[in-house]
């Protein structure tokens, strides 16, 4: 009776159809953890009730032993106490994972050992430390940068998820190549120097452009009346077609007659890249932070002076084409008025009652003038659609989303930052509207695949 009672409780969930059934279904073309062989485990039907039995038929034979037990003390007349009935510990879920792992992985020349997930290797419990040492697949899913195990060695990855790039059967995080070659942002003058520069409106750090103007002729006098346009460009698509521009002062010299009752009101607006004028971002001067002019005065007996506005490395941003509209207010000590008073007479043709009138010697944009390779980063969206590699691919778009990041983190203040990336691709690279949408759109949908996903929301300036 004993001996029977012994055979039926060492039954466990190893030796059971069920439990052979279950290890087949397990993959083996990567590593499977815990987690992984819970997952299988919890969605086996036929195990759990194979298992839920045997847990089961353990607590009817304990019941049987005991009973058995009792009775045999009954009648005995030597034992001088109820013997107690000792159970094989219960094995936990845990220990059957384990076991799942171990039989997969550690399995080797008929000896059975213990896979600890923690080393990705076996403990054989014999005197030859590896005797049971079986293949480990290389490590796919969460928290890792493998997609799959390489099909002639699994124990190597063979492709990797987005962001990483295979080397040697492991996956390291892709870094976006060198962008020299595309586009040179970097400016290796220190801060001081610039700013020093600035402040004496240095030559070296003027960028010559090109002035424009139906209303205003430089060096001649005007009258103030009324609005007036000028506008800087570099006309760079036809005449620097491999130069970008990084806007970092403006400077203008106006005179106004003696006595004259009117001060300039200049009003900025800046085109990045080309275009409209409605692709402009209005300069917030002397609003929050953002610096105003500096005025200094040059000529006692009339009254000029040079108007300044450093950006510095702070504030700077591309431009192609600078927009000024000058207005003129009338200057009042009336403490009681606080609103601008513009100078706009009804009657153009009356001239008894100008109020003085103005000059502007000379009008300069300063900043640097930076390395572009249209051609180049034309080759590179190409690679997008036909990659010569899926190596290539990746790589490519790597690095347009480190030019996207880089251009835009130089947007303008504002509520919103813009989309200056778009802009450059609309109007220096001359690519259709449907292109760059078509890019835009590519370079988030692979962002978003990538670990640290973060994607801000850009407001557009370019149509």
């Amino acid at each position: 009776m004993g001996s029977h009672l012994v055979r039926e409780q060492s039954v466990s969930p190893r030796h059971t159809d069920e439990f052979k059934t279950f290890m087949k279904r397990l993959p083996t073309d990567h590593v499977l953890n815990t987690s992984m062989v819970l997952k299988f485990w919890t969605v086996d039907p036929a195990l759990q009730k194979r298992y839920s039995q045997l847990e089961s038929n353990t607590n009817v034979i304990l019941g049987k032993a005991q009973k058995i037990v009792r009775k045999l003390f009954t009648l005995s007349k030597r034992c001088p106490k109820l013997p107690q009935i000792s159970l094989p510990r219960e094995r936990t879920l845990g220990f059957w994972l384990n076991r799942a792992q171990s039989l997969l992985y550690c399995n080797e020349h008929g000896v059975l050992g213990t896979f600890s997930e923690e080393v990705q290797s076996c403990n054989c419990a014999t005197e030859h430390s590896n005797a049971c040492q079986g293949t480990v697949p290389c490590v796919i899913g969460e928290g890792s940068s493998c997609l799959s195990c390489a099909p002639d060695n699994i124990t190597r990855c063979g492709s990797c998820h987005p962001g990483n790039v295979l080397h040697l059967g492991t996956c390291r995080p892709s870094i976006a190549n060198s962008l020299d070659h595309y586009l040179n942002i970097d400016f290796d003058m220190p801060d001081a120097e610039v700013k020093y520069l600035l402040q004496r409106l240095d030559s070296r750090m003027e960028v010559h452009a090109i002035y424009i103007s139906n209303d205003v002729r430089l060096g001649s006098w005007f009258n103030p009346a009324w609005r007036k346009r000028m506008l800087l460009t570099l006309k760079s698509n036809k005449n620097k077609s491999n130069l970008i521009h990084m806007l970092m002062g403006i400077s203008f010299q106006i005179c106004s007659t003696k006595n004259s009752t009117l001060e300039p009101v200049p009003a900025i607006y800046v085109n990045p890249f080309g275009g409209s004028h409605s692709e402009s971002w209005f300069m917030p001067v002397n609003q929050q932070d953002f610096p105003d002019w500096e005025r200094t005065k040059l000529d006692a007996s009339l009254q000029c002076y040079n108007w300044t506005l450093m950006l510095g490395t702070k504030w700077k941003s591309f431009f192609e084409t600078v927009h000024i509209y000058l207005r003129s207010r009338v200057l009042t000590d009336d403490p009681a008025v606080n609103e601008t008073l513009f100078y706009e007479p009804l009657d153009l043709d009356d001239h008894t009652s100008n109020l003085g009138y103005m000059k502007i010697n000379s009008l300069k944009v300063f900043g640097y003038s930076m390395h572009f390779d249209p051609e180049g980063i034309k080759d590179l969206i190409l690679q997008l659609d036909y990659p010569y590699t899926q190596g290539t691919q990746d790589a490519a778009f790597h690095m347009l989303l480190e030019m996207r990041d880089r251009i835009n983190r130089l947007s303008p203040p504002g509520v919103q930052p813009l989309d200056l990336f778009s802009c450059l691709l609309r109007h220096r690279l001359k690519l259709s509207t449907s292109e760059v949408v078509r890019i835009r759109d590519s370079l988030q949908i692979f962002n978003s695949k990538l670990p640290n996903y973060s994607e801000v929301e850009l407001g557009q300036l370019c149509s």
